[in-house]
């Protein structure tokens, strides 16, 4: 291996900068990730207040109309809590799946070409599609069967 060129250096640097870009963004995100939350908490207190009005006014389900305020409110609270909670685990899930799969496709890549390469990952999407569905209707599943919108508590 000869000498190191200018372009080699060049790209060490950039790489480098890139790197440490992306720690301040880190780091900048971890700072202001309160506020995040706090926003956050604030929209879910609203969602659930409008949709305690509306299950109120309505009276469609008659286990959550015959609730007090404060059980209607923990519950859905609850709710949107552990709605929140389960797409996060979701997403990493899927995540962790999506580079485990793209490892897999790279590994089979190497020995049998593109074509293993292209295989792994289509059977590696149909698997993570399948996944995330089922997940997303496990975690509705225990709100929809109490007569809870759940789009009614999701916030993006």
């Amino acid at each position: 291996m000869g000498p190191a060129t200018h372009e080699d250096w060049l790209m060490v640097v950039l790489l480098e900068v890139l790197v440490a870009l992306g720690l301040v963004g880190l780091l900048v995100s971890y700072f202001f990730r309160g506020r995040r939350e706090a926003e956050r908490q604030d929209i879910i207190d609203r969602r659930v207040e409008a949709y305690m009005q509306t299950i109120r006014r309505e009276g469609g389900n008659s286990e959550l109309a015959q609730m007090s305020d404060l059980e209607l409110r923990d519950l859905l609270l609850s709710g949107a809590r552990n709605l929140r909670i389960q797409a996060e685990r979701r997403w990493y899930i899927l995540l962790g799946g999506g580079a485990a799969a793209l490892l897999a496709a790279i590994a089979i890549g190497t020995q049998e070409g593109m074509r293993g390469f292209g295989i792994v990952l289509l059977i590696a999407t149909v698997a993570l599609y399948g996944l995330n569905e089922f997940l997303g209707r496990r975690m509705t599943e225990p709100l929809v069967s109490r007569g809870i919108d759940v789009e009614r508590l999701r916030v993006e």
